[in-house]
């Protein structure tokens, strides 16, 4: 399994300030980032998994949807996932 618990925490203590607070949208994002780069590199490597490359794309969409709120909300909050996270836009 690519996403323990561990790691899980690890991110949500990153991003998130404590691994508890996991409704942050920092979190989230980070969250979401890493299961899209582990999607990405599964895709190439396995080109015709269409239920995979669907998957990636709602994830894509849900991280640009908080991105979208984020930067409506708290503009500083926004650039500074982006930078953090290296996330082009």
């Amino acid at each position: 399994m690519y996403l323990t618990k561990e790691k899980k925490a690890e991110i949500f203590t990153q991003h998130g300030g404590v691994a508890a607070n996991t409704g942050s949208a920092e979190g989230q994002i980070a969250l979401f980032t890493y299961r899209i780069s582990h999607l990405t590199e599964h895709l190439k490597r396995n080109r015709k998994d269409y239920n995979t490359e669907r998957s990636l794309v709602l994830l894509v969409g849900k991280r640009r949807r908080l991105l979208d709120y984020l930067k409506n909300t708290e503009i500083n909050r926004y650039r500074e996932i982006i930078k953090v996270l290296g996330i082009r836009k």
